[in-house]
């Protein structure tokens, strides 16, 4: 009897020690914890969303903005520390501005576990952290960021609410500017009228600023030219030549064998070898057998391009019979070429448009005939790269008193 009795409280004993014992009861412990941190986690997450889409403009809405009682505003303050208004359209600008999102208070107890959540997972959020006792302590650091009186009173600040504080700039207000008609502007000798940012305006007109590239302003000649302190050194047997107003290092030598009566000419688009008809054969009925050839572009040190072998795609080469002098001029049949204007010519017409050929100096539109040259523009509109260009003039119109189609466009003053 007595061994029954000891073996049936051994079992009884057994029983309400699996039950009740430690370990059930420290796994209960852990539960509670984990619950605990993933609410105060919530409450972290639901402030930073109010407040990230408050600096956003918008707004968050979720439950959790009811049920962590989070609120997000905007605070000004003025050079007294005194709460003023925001807006910065007025004389009375703001001098601090602040987005200040705020949560419920937390309990005491909640303290420790809250700034452990800061540190681990939001201690990179600045000014994110507990209100107690006017100011801020963040999680991550040892720094307390004061809170002005003002906003304590304002907000109604209470120790253990969760406060994220973030001060911007006030935006200055948008200026609205009336546009000028181009008829009423009227620009003083030395200027140009430009429509710039929305409006008609007088820009001083300056030669010496439409230099581009590896160009630079000669005094003497009035006219950019290649700037010698900028030719690259080229290595192995390839040279430094200016095309489109840069230096590049060229093989001048092609490697391309061309046929009798032909030879290769680099063209200065494409940068390739080609074979072209020889100038020298094709006018051998000439009395003009060996002419002499002039540079047209570049000067003393730089490699110039030839008038027999540098005629772009869009010109054609004209002879002086009686001087068998070769010069370029503009091929006005050669507009529809992509390589002379890659849109479509088309488009270029009506009041506000019109052709014009970027002429690269004075010496060459002499060349031309009908055409003079104290008329053709030398400015930053006009572009220098003998090629057709088209010439916008946005809201004003062309001076067709001062146009000669296709070579020269100008815009009304």
């Amino acid at each position: 009897m007595n061994i029954f009795l000891v073996l049936l409280i051994s079992v009884f004993m057994a029983g309400y020690y699996m039950f009740f014992g430690p370990s059930a009861r420290i796994h209960e412990q852990e539960t509670d914890y984990a619950i605990s941190v993933a609410d105060l986690r919530s409450v972290a997450e639901c402030a930073i969303a109010a407040h990230n889409a408050q600096i956003a403009g918008g707004q968050f809405e979720d439950i959790c903005i009811e049920q962590y009682e989070v609120k997000s505003e905007f605070v000004c303050l003025d050079s007294r520390l005194a709460v003023t208004t925001c807006d910065a359209s007025g004389s009375k600008r703001p001098k601090y501005s602040f987005i200040i999102t705020t949560t419920g208070a937390l309990h005491t107890s909640d303290y420790n576990e809250m700034m452990e959540i800061l540190e681990q997972n939001f201690s990179t959020s600045g000014t994110l952290g507990i209100y107690q006792e006017g100011v801020v302590i963040a999680g991550g650091t040892t720094a307390k960021r004061s809170v002005p009186d003002a906003i304590q009173k304002s907000l109604n600040l209470e120790d253990g609410q969760l406060i994220y504080m973030t001060h911007y700039d006030a935006p200055d207000p948008e200026r609205v500017f009336s546009t000028v008609g181009a008829d009423d502007v009227v620009c003083p000798a030395g200027t140009t009228k430009t429509y710039r940012f929305g409006r008609w305006q007088c820009v001083g007109y300056n030669l010496k600023t439409s230099c581009g590239g590896d160009t630079v302003w000669d005094s003497t000649l009035m006219e950019c030219v290649p700037d010698e302190s900028r030719k690259p050194l080229c290595s192995g047997e390839q040279t430094a030549v200016i095309v489109d107003n840069v230096w590049e290092c060229i093989n001048p030598f092609g490697e391309r064998t061309c046929p009798n009566n032909m030879l290769a000419r680099l063209n200065y688009e494409t940068l390739e070898w080609e074979c072209v008809e020889d100038p020298n054969k094709v006018k051998a009925n000439s009395k003009c057998a060996q002419f002499g050839p002039r540079a047209i572009r570049g000067r003393s040190g730089a490699t110039l391009r030839l008038v027999n072998t540098s005629c772009t795609d869009c010109e054609k080469m004209i002879i002086d019979e009686t001087t068998c002098d070769a010069v370029c001029v503009p091929d006005e049949t050669k507009i529809t070429l992509p390589s002379c204007y890659p849109g479509r010519a088309s488009e270029c017409t009506g009041s506000s448009r019109a052709f014009y050929f970027g002429f690269p100096n004075t010496a060459y539109v002499g060349n031309v005939n009908g055409i003079s040259a104290s008329d053709v523009p030398f400015d930053s509109a006009h572009s220098q790269n003998r090629k057709f260009n088209c010439l916008d003039c946005g809201m004003g119109t062309i001076d067709t008193s001062k146009s000669i189609y296709p070579y020269v466009a100008v815009c009304h003053n």
